[in-house]
Order: C-alpha cells, then structure tokens, then sequence
C-alpha cells in the first residue's frame, strides 16, 4: 500500500528543517508526522543510535539485527547523523545546522540541554528565529516548576499520574493499562501542533518560541470527562469496563466470534437500533425512552443488548447495524490489514528494505491528510547514513524549496529597486513601502516616489528587486532573501505591471 499522491506533489511542509534529538517514542512520533509530509527531519543520534533501534522486533532474515519495527515505524521519511554532543567539534557542527533549521526537538529529562550549553536561550541566540520543542514527563519551570520534574517518566508512568489508568478496567480492583504508548503518541501529536503553529509565529514576529508538552498535562487533558465529572457532581469516576457513565447502550458487546462497538448518544438513533432489535422489551419499555433514562439504566439495558448481539457472528451484525446507528467490529490487526477502508486511504505505509527492493516493510500510515499534497514513504536512515552529506553541504536539500516564496516584511527589510536602461544607464530608488498579493499567484508590490520616478519613466528595459535586513547583524533567512533576490533580479519592464496613480508610481511583478 504505497502512500499515493494523487498525481500532485507530495509534502505540504517541504522546506521546514527539523533537528530531531529525540528517541524512542514520543519525540520521534510528533517529528515523523512531520517528516511524512515533507519536512527535511535530521536525526541527531549517538554512535549507539536512537535506543529503539535494538527495541524490535526483527525479521527473521536480518540476522544482523539492524532493522527493528519500533524504529522503522518512528523513524522513516528522516536523514541520520551521527554527533557527540559533549565533543566540541560535534558541537561546533551542530551549531551550525542549527542556523539554518526551523525546529528542534528533543525529548530528555529537564537539565540535560542546559549542560550540553543548548538550552532555548543558547539556541536562539544562535538562531533568533529557531523554534524550540520539548517532551518531558513533567515539563521545565518554565510553564509551572512541577515537584516531579527531575522524575524520569515513560508511557505507563504519565497514564498512571494523568488519570487514564484510574479510569480503564472492569473495576477498582482490576485497572489496566491502555495497551498502547498513548501518553507518548497523544504528547507527540500535541507537540507537532505545537512546532507548527509556532512556526507560524516565529516567521510573522522573527522572534524564537519555545514550545512544551509535558507527558503527565496531556494525559489530565485527554482525561477531560473526569475532571467536569468530579467538579459538577463531586464524583470521583470509576473504571467503567466497556460502557459508560453517563450513556447507554454504549461500549463493547459480545457477537458469536468476537466482539463490536455500539456508541447511542442521539434518541434518533436509538429508535433505529431498537427497531432492529425488535424485542417487546426493547421496543415498548418506557425506561430508555431518553438518554437519562438509559443512562440510568444501563446495567439493566447492556445486558438485554449483549443477549441480542452474542446471536450474530460479526459480519451479521455489520449487515444488520453498519451505516444505520454508530457501530463498528472490534478489529483485530489481522482484520485491519484486509479492511477495504485501510488500503483506500493509505492507512499502511508501505517501505521499502535498503537490502531488497522486492520485500517491504508495512507501517502505519499517517493520518492527517491535505488535499493537493500526498504523504512520503521513504526508507528509515542507516545509522549516521547522511553526515557526510551535510557536512559538505548544510543548505537544505529537499527538491521542491518554498523558501523560494518567502516574504520579506517592511518591519524587517527594506526594497531597493535599480532600473537600467539599453544605454547602461541606472536609477537606484529604495520603495517607500512593499506588500505581498497572493491569488492564484504571488504578487510583490512595491510602492515608489512619483517625483523620482516619473521622469525616467520610458529609458528603462530592466529592474531589479533587491531586500536588504533593516538592522544588520545576524539573518536567519539570509538563505532565503538571497534565494528571492535571484528570483527577482533582471526582469524585463514588460514582465513588470506599472500605476500611475494620484499620489505615487506602484509596481507589481509576479514571484
């Protein structure tokens, strides 16, 4: 199951550089949602390599035990170096990738950046514009000094402190672990939107932003039912097995080989599902006529629901039920790979081995999709594969670039315009203001003094957009500018629109 890209490019994020410091689960999650959709992700690992390398499990025919699935999963889209960061020429190194990426990301315990001298201060002092993302158990004092934040932290500890754990199993007695690394995906995917819309505001402002999520605050979020519950009726919520505090039927109900979902919020579809069932007491028994009647009798009611259900096998039901109430079967991963909808929306990724082109590793695939891009597949990097790559090189080297489209604002960049003539004759004005105009096409407009203008209006044959940095001192998008300036340089005055408007001459070119 390739991931397709629908005849139209793939990588909605091509030319966004992540430095990824990140290992096992929760840091190289967040940045593979990245990479799969085009961001350059460069993974920062040490010579023993991200941990989860050595996790597995293996194919019987790596007998050299280089590839494990956990790291494949994780890791796949991105490039691999490998630096000592305690080294000083690794760090030297490294610094320099920092000045020309958009994010880093890292995932150790609070303090461990401080003492490699890479704390959000020292980095955004390298790189003024750098986007700063970090997982931890606990989060830094930043946001809240928590007691816990020298505690080490993995998945099962976040769901246990978050409340997750207190509320799955069949009762106080018997609690159980979402099987899952849910603390470490769910805290990935918070920080991927985090990373992004930071990036948003670093490129608006030119100013650095450190963004967190600590393990433990995005399991309390993703518990958001239990905190209203305990603060509107001071109630402590219980595991509730397969249903539902507060709805019915709603859970998991026993079918002839296996097991299915049935999720009645709405009377609507409850007077459907009834129908279907179509027993006296089901169909004429006042007691579910509503939601807080159900609700209040859903022992009572799941009962009388598994009793219909265990007379099904589970395609029967999905005759009987699918599409007309909120249902689904409880897949197995077997299941999953033959579901007709997992192969239509590229729900498996499919890799291919550096030592073979014939077999192919299957992945998950990744969820969020956008119209016009498709998602990458590309092989996961060979342990330090790309050093020699970037060490000759540190531009970044996706092959379609939206650097090329940056855009200077006024607060930042001045625009001087030189217009020569066939005799070599050269007028140099700096534009009294510049916006961007974007429709089907990207426009620069730039607004010039009518006085200075107007008398050399019919020598020219040639101009050249130029921006220079307001206030000299470090660029973070010298690359940038440099690569629009070229863009720009040498139009012919034909390809250029001119205004002649009351007050001052506009002169719109397109990007």
């Amino acid at each position: 199951m390739k991931a397709k890209s629908h005849s139209l490019k793939a990588g909605i994020l091509e030319g966004i550089r992540v430095l990824d410091l990140s290992r096992m689960l929760s840091g190289p999650y967040a940045t593979m949602l990245l990479a799969d959709h085009g961001a350059e992700v460069i993974k920062i690992e040490s010579a023993e390599g991200d941990s989860s390398r050595r996790s597995g499990p293996f194919k019987e025919d790596d007998l050299e035990r280089n590839w494990s699935g956990y790291f494949i999963s994780l890791n796949r889209n991105k490039k691999s170096i490998c630096l000592n960061l305690k080294n000083g020429d690794d760090l030297a190194f490294f610094k320099k990738l920092i000045e020309t990426s958009d994010v880093l990301v890292e995932n150790f315990r609070p303090g461990v950046m401080n003492r490699l001298g890479l704390s959000f201060d020292e980095v955004s002092k390298i790189n003024p514009r750098i986007v700063y993302g970090s997982i931890s158990g606990f989060g830094s004092d930043i946001f809240g000094a928590s007691p816990y934040k020298n505690w080490p932290s993995y998945d099962v500890v976040a769901q246990a402190m978050g409340g997750l754990i207190s509320l799955t199993g069949y009762d106080e007695e018997n609690l159980l672990k979402v099987g899952p690394g849910i603390a470490d995906i769910f805290s990935g995917s918070l920080l991927s939107f985090g990373l992004l819309a930071s990036i948003l505001k670093a490129r608006d402002t030119g100013r650095a932003q450190f963004v967190e999520v600590a393990m433990y605050d995005a399991i309390i979020s993703m518990c958001e039912r239990a905190i209203y519950q305990y603060d509107f009726n001071n109630i402590v919520p219980k595991p509730e097995g397969n249903g539902h505090p507060l709805l019915a039927p709603f859970g998991i109900y026993k079918a002839k080989d296996g097991f299915i979902a049935i999720g009645i919020v709405e009377d609507t579809y409850w007077n459907i599902l009834k129908k279907i069932i179509a027993t006296d007491d089901i169909l004429n028994d006042a007691k579910y006529g509503t939601i807080a009647l159900r609700a209040q009798n859903r022992k009572e009611l799941n009962d009388k629901i598994n009793i219909w259900t265990e007379r099904f096998s589970k395609k029967e039901l999905v005759n009987l039920l699918g599409g007309k109430v909120p249902f689904g079967p409880v897949n197995s991963v077997k299941e999953i790979f033959e579901d007709k909808h997992v192969r239509k929306r590229d729900m498996i990724f499919e890799i291919e081995q550096p030592s073979s082109k014939e077999k192919k590793w299957k992945v998950a695939g990744n969820p969020v999709k956008f119209q016009g891009f498709g998602s990458l597949n590309s092989k996961p990097p060979i342990l330090g594969e790309h050093k020699k790559l970037y060490v000759t090189n540190l531009d970044p080297i996706n092959s379609f670039n939206p650097r090329h489209s940056f855009q200077p604002q006024q607060k930042d960049y001045r625009c001087k315009l030189t217009f020569s003539s066939i005799n070599n004759k050269v007028l140099e004005l700096y534009a009294c203001s510049f916006t961007w105009l974007k429709s089907s096409q990207t426009y620069l407009i730039c607004s010039l003094s009518k006085s200075e203008f107007i008398a050399y209006e019919n020598c020219f044959s040639s101009v050249k957009f130029h921006f220079l940095k307001v206030i000299s001192g470090y660029d973070g998008y010298k690359n940038d500018v440099n690569l629009l300036n070229t863009k720009l340089s040498n139009k012919n005055i034909t390809d250029v629109s001119i205004i002649d408007t009351k007050f001052e001459i506009l002169m719109s070119v397109k990007l």
